[in-house]
């Protein structure tokens, strides 16, 4: 199922249009360095054309007619790349957990902070309030609100008596209603509504952190299985969280496509465990840098996080070593550091070089989630979600982080250069 996801709700959101006066906009990105997708050479000096949203033409200067209309924007030689997608977030931090009423500037402040300011302009919301990244979306697919592309799997799946200590307190202040199933039946029937609703894919708390003395609850497998195949008959992902090895171990048995963490806590993998994973085609959002966050959280020893943190890259390392498909993921909107950088840094020391990374960022989550036709590499026809750096990633791994400028269907989406652009949590 890895590249066959052509769900009608995604489609759709690729297709609407943001306002028709910014749409129909006409752009020439000039003095360019492109790197078109992650195994393309650097093209120098090129132009980029955007007109309606689209990508018109892409070549070197001299070679691409730039309309007279064009609003141009110099470049100055830095390297351009397709927009990103952070394939693990959550709208879960204040400000983002009541965005029907909230102003639209506000919300627009805390979007940009959070995930285009960094070169988002895709993203998928693995689990929140139920229908608030809906209620997003419609906000930014309107013109209310300028964001990035959102697919997002609505409430999450947890299993009985296995609501995570970190989500409780959020969940009692919004009166949010438990995400817990408990049988093969109440999970095909939630799992229903929600796509229905507009959801694109379902998430499986696994393994669930419950806390105390029990540490983790997983979910049978039945359950899991009755979501996955439910799903599945949509032609939607699941993603799971599994915490543990025995999490891996039951998404495998359930068919799952993603999972949305790797699981240091148990120490490394099983020999063949990431070959398993590969032959069953699933996919792998390493979020290193949440490991690292929730540990200084609980004031580990730096010794110690690093050790865990080694732990974490191995089992990367093995997962890509198999011919596994990474997918860039780092769990913002849960945790506050919104800076990419920490990520990019410890998939690097994991062996990933700076184009491994930006397939993970670009062509890779497209291809699995269905938009390979529209996104993930700057050639004609592409939507044109674009963002250029500030320095060359050649050099540097660290500069994918030093985003100047980012546009998401020919709508400049962040501008370093304007008052308050760099505005972050």
């Amino acid at each position: 199922m890895r590249h066959g996801w052509t769900w009608w709700l995604g489609c759709l959101v690729a297709a609407c249009t943001m306002a028709g006066a910014v749409r129909a906009q006409t752009w020439a990105i000039e003095r360019a360095t492109v790197v078109a997708s992650p195994e393309a050479a650097p093209l120098a000096d090129a132009v980029v054309v955007v007109r309606d949203g689209r990508i018109v033409s892409v070549g070197r200067a001299g070679e691409v007619r730039v309309p007279a209309d064009a609003r141009r924007i110099d470049a100055d030689g830095r390297v351009l790349v397709a927009g990103f997608w952070n394939s693990h977030v959550h709208f879960l931090l204040p400000g983002l957990t009541e965005v029907a009423d909230a102003p639209a500037a506000a919300l627009e402040l805390e979007v940009r902070s959070l995930l285009t300011r960094w070169g988002f302009t895709s993203v998928f919301d693995l689990g929140g309030l139920p229908g608030n990244a809906r209620r997003l979306r419609a906000r930014i697919e309107a013109g209310d609100v300028r964001g990035p592309r959102i697919l997002t799997v609505d409430a999450p799946f947890y299993p009985a008596d296995g609501t995570p200590h970190y989500v409780r307190d959020v969940m009692k202040l919004h009166g949010a209603p438990s995400a817990e199933v408990a049988t093969p039946d109440a999970a095909r029937a939630r799992v229903r509504t929600q796509l229905d609703d507009g959801a694109d894919g379902a998430k499986l708390f696994i393994g669930a952190l419950v806390g105390g003395p029990q540490g983790v609850v997983h979910m049978s497998s039945d359950v899991a299985r009755a979501v996955v195949d439910t799903a599945h008959a949509a032609r939607r992902p699941v993603f799971a969280h599994p915490s543990t090895t025995q999490g891996i171990e039951i998404a495998l048995q359930a068919g799952v496509d993603v999972l949305a963490h790797s699981t240091p806590i148990d120490g490394p993998w099983p020999d063949g465990m990431a070959q398993r994973l590969v032959a069953a085609d699933m996919a792998l959002v390493p979020s290193l840098k949440l490991f690292e966050v929730e540990l200084r959280k609980e004031s580990v020893p730096p010794a110690v996080i690093e050790r865990f943190l080694a732990v974490g890259q191995g089992q990367l390392r093995a997962f890509r070593q198999a011919g596994g498909q990474v997918l860039f993921g780092t769990d913002v909107g849960y945790i506050h550091d919104s800076d990419p950088h920490r990520e990019y840094a410890l998939m690097a020391g994991a062996g990933m070089d700076w184009r491994a990374i930006l397939a993970s960022l670009t062509t890779e989550p497209a291809r699995r989630f269905g938009h390979g036709a529209r996104s993930g590499r700057i050639v004609p026809g592409m939507d044109a979600d674009l963002v250029l750096l500030g320095r060359d990633p050649a050099d540097d791994v660290l500069a994918l982080s030093d985003v100047v400028w980012v546009m998401r269907g020919g709508q400049v989406q962040y501008d370093a250069t304007e008052p308050g652009a760099s505005a972050q949590r």
